[in-house]
């Protein structure tokens, strides 16, 4: 973003100023970093609940009679498969096979589909989706003004949310039923209904390894939202979140991020996430070719491989940093931070894949000249209890 150009507010942003927030230039949005200690936020979101403002995302509504099969042109995964009421990962790729950017899509309706994107990335998927939906009978709608996006993530968050009687519209009352148990609501379910009154897309997603949800509502709704479940979750320790203890909780649960994990120099394959490219989808899709040469090179000889390395010592590792052994650089860091749950500096490293099984010995990060030890371990380092 040119110096120029203004950071762009979210509807809660007076709110978040209210809160102490310290706020920070993310993707061109002024967000809030953190509210007070990072380490407790990321704590709140393990053991209680913690509450954030994504509304930085952007939101693309693909509607039309060929909505599914120009996502399945556009897009590596077989979206035109999933059922009305789901979601599904998928990435966006270019025709070289390149990612632009990992996605979450949900099908609101047989005609209809909503595309998050990340907000980095908004601008290029739009952009391409435009591209693409040529010769289709669809429609692609920039909706990123059209949504705030607020999540409630942790154990508690189930609770918290059912105390505000959600309601889901169905076949059978449109109106909204009463959803007489959020268990029924499955992991990657995404349906309109009302939270506290308001309406809102409920969506069982999240980006920190823990149950919860993601509720789009329209931007005039969203202190009204934010509030409401503030006040539900005043019982069970629920905080506000920033961005920052967002990227430890996604980085302890193996997640990757766009910029850092997956960038246009990596395909699906070189990422280990080959399984979201469904090849046997009608049809062509940009980037087809490039990415079965992809898949092929990677049986005959695997690429770096994205690995965990945890610390014997204390200090922190960054991207960019470089992974050695025996004297040679073996791959590079993609995401590092101190890691509150495991109480030692982790880091996310792709690695030449004969040093990526879980204790490999003599693996170090090189950190400002000296070879710190580092311990290889299987991803995620995180997983929760069900």
């Amino acid at each position: 973003m040119s110096s120029t150009e203004e950071l762009r507010h979210t509807a809660l942003d007076a709110l978040h100023r209210s809160l102490g927030a310290t706020m920070t230039d993310f993707a061109g949005w002024d967000m809030p970093l953190r509210y007070g200690s990072e380490r407790d936020e990321h704590n709140a979101v393990r053991t209680k609940a913690g509450l954030f403002d994504l509304s930085h995302m952007g939101e693309i509504t693909v509607t039309g009679p060929q909505a599914g099969a120009l996502l399945n042109f556009a897009l590596v995964g077989d979206l035109a498969a999933v059922g009305v009421g789901r979601a599904r990962y998928t990435m966006i790729c270019g025709a070289d096979g390149g990612i632009l950017d990992d996605l979450i899509v949900y099908r609101l309706a047989e005609a209809e589909f909503m595309v998050v994107a990340n907000a980095s990335n908004a601008q290029v998927v739009l952009d391409a989706l435009v591209e693409r939906s040529a010769g289709f009978d669809a429609e692609v709608r920039d909706d990123r003004d059209a949504y705030a996006l607020i999540a409630v993530q942790g154990p508690e968050s189930p609770g918290i949310l059912a105390s505000l009687s959600p309601r889901v519209s169905t076949s059978l009352d449109p109106g909204g039923a009463p959803i007489a148990d959020l268990d029924g609501l499955k992991y990657y379910a995404g349906l309109p209904g009302t939270v506290a009154g308001v309406p809102a897309l409920i969506a069982r997603t999240g980006y920190t390894g823990e149950d919860g949800f993601e509720l789009f509502v329209k931007p005039e709704h969203a202190v009204e939202l934010w509030q409401a479940l503030t006040k539900a979750g005043e019982g069970v320790g629920l905080v506000p979140c920033g961005l920052s203890c967002r990227d430890t909780l996604r980085l302890e649960a193996g997640m990757p991020l766009y910029g850092h994990e997956l960038s246009t120099a990596l395909t699906p394959f070189d990422a280990g996430l080959g399984r979201v490219v469904k090849f046997g989808k009608e049809g062509d899709f940009v980037g087809r070719e490039a990415l079965a040469a992809a898949a092929s090179r990677a049986q005959e000889q695997p690429p770096r491989v994205l690995v965990g390395l945890v610390a014997e010592g204390r200090r922190v590792p960054r991207a960019g940093y470089a992974v050695v052994a025996g004297g040679a650089v073996i791959g590079e860091v993609t995401s590092g931070a101190p890691s509150p749950t495991l109480g030692r500096p982790i880091a996310m490293a792709y690695v030449d894949a004969a040093h990526a099984a879980p204790g490999t010995p003599g693996v170090g990060v090189d950190i400002r000249g000296a070879h710190e030890p580092y311990e290889v371990v299987a991803l995620p380092f995180y997983k929760r209890h069900k």
